[in-house]
């Protein structure tokens, strides 16, 4: 068996595991929710992530590849999770910072869904 095959092999499992290990989290989020019986944004966006992560695992399994914006839609909703986790308490500059980040990382994606319809 060669380098090339085993490393395929390997990246297969891993891919497998991060699946299996999303979904389990997505389930364990959803007890959690129903034994609280109380759903805020910030639960909803976490839940919104992992089926991002799915998401992008699927894409990569159709088509051997990871388009690009998946992981940057995945890091947009990171954050606006983490702005809203941070409450009304936290840094304003932070606040700037991450919100300046999601601006960039949509600047990003305008960017880059603009240089695919030039193809």
């Amino acid at each position: 068996m060669n380098i090339k095959r085993l490393i395929e092999i390997s990246e297969k499992i891993f891919l497998v595991l991060i699946a299996g290990f999303t979904v389990a989290a997505m389930f364990q989020e959803v007890m959690r929710l129903i034994e609280h019986q109380h759903i805020e944004l910030k639960d909803l966006l976490l839940m919104f992530i992992y089926a991002e992560v799915l998401g992008m695992l699927a894409a990569f399994y159709s088509s051997s590849r990871i388009p690009i914006t998946i992981p940057l839609f995945i890091a947009m909703t990171a954050l606006s999770r983490l702005i809203i986790l941070q409450g009304k308490e936290g840094d304003p500059s932070i606040l700037l910072y991450e919100s300046g980040a999601i601006l960039l990382i949509a600047i990003a994606c305008w960017v880059i869904s603009r240089l695919r319809t030039l193809d």
